[in-house]
């Protein structure tokens, strides 16, 4: 059976006003692979994952999704077809209850008649988010809501999850947790596409890597088949 694309980015532009941010920039992932997409910062990446997930409009090129053509469209149009973003610096709502936050990630017809069932599998996945359902999310350590952002995102039942430095600022023992976790997620099907500044951890858990200087894809590979040397002169166009 051949593979199936999940995402499949062509020839992207973006700017922002007079400022261009990506040029031509391509992304494939297959359904079910995780995709790392590295690079210093300033490289496009969270640009990148912004306008797949309709934040940001492209000025050119085409972005497909499960065979839908959704660039262009708003975010509330995306996350119904199976796209969800995990956005960089995690962005819970501070004075909601942990329960009122993922409460909010199933706003979709399609998601409320199965919030119990995606409710008990968030608690599975984080057991530590259930036992702090009544607590505010500025009260949470890092660590913790960064693993709301993930179960928020969760609750709209996504075939492919967009994930943006997701262990900026944590201690190394909870990104390993969370990295675990993405690693079960992505074992009941789900695509993930992560952005991410750490290369080593990055190319580690992904099946496929690309990599972003200066707003363009400079490298594309199995994990297996980049070097350090690439990496090195790719990341710092060196």
């Amino acid at each position: 059976m051949p593979d199936e694309i999940a995402l499949k980015v062509s020839n992207l532009d973006v700017h922002y006003k007079d400022f261009q941010a990506l040029w031509n920039v391509f992304l494939e992932a297959q359904k079910g692979e995780i995709v790392s997409v590295i690079g210093a910062n300033g490289a496009g990446k969270s640009t990148l994952l912004n306008t797949i997930a309709g934040l940001l409009a492209p000025t050119q090129g085409a972005i497909e999704c499960l065979g839908e053509k959704i660039d262009g469209l708003p975010p509330y149009k995306i996350v119904p077809i199976g796209i969800t973003l995990v956005p960089e610096g995690r962005r819970i709502f501070p004075r909601l209850t942990v329960y009122e936050n993922l409460i909010m990630g199933s706003y979709t017809p399609r998601t409320r008649s199965s919030r119990n069932e995606a409710l008990k599998k968030i608690y599975q996945l984080f057991p530590v988010l259930k036992d702090r359902h009544n607590q505010m999310g500025d009260t949470l350590s890092g660590g913790e809501q960064q693993m709301l952002a993930i179960g928020r995102a969760l609750m709209s039942n996504p075939k492919l999850i967009l994930c943006d430095e997701i262990s900026l600022g944590l201690a190394p023992v909870v990104i390993k947790s969370i990295y675990g976790r993405l690693r079960q997620i992505n074992q009941e099907g789900i695509t993930i596409v992560l952005v991410e500044q750490d290369i080593k951890r990055s190319l580690k858990v992904a099946n496929r890597a690309y990599i972003m200087l200066e707003g363009k894809m400079v490298l594309e590979g199995e994990p297996s088949s980049i070097s350090e040397e690439q990496v090195r002169k790719a990341y710092f166009g060196i």
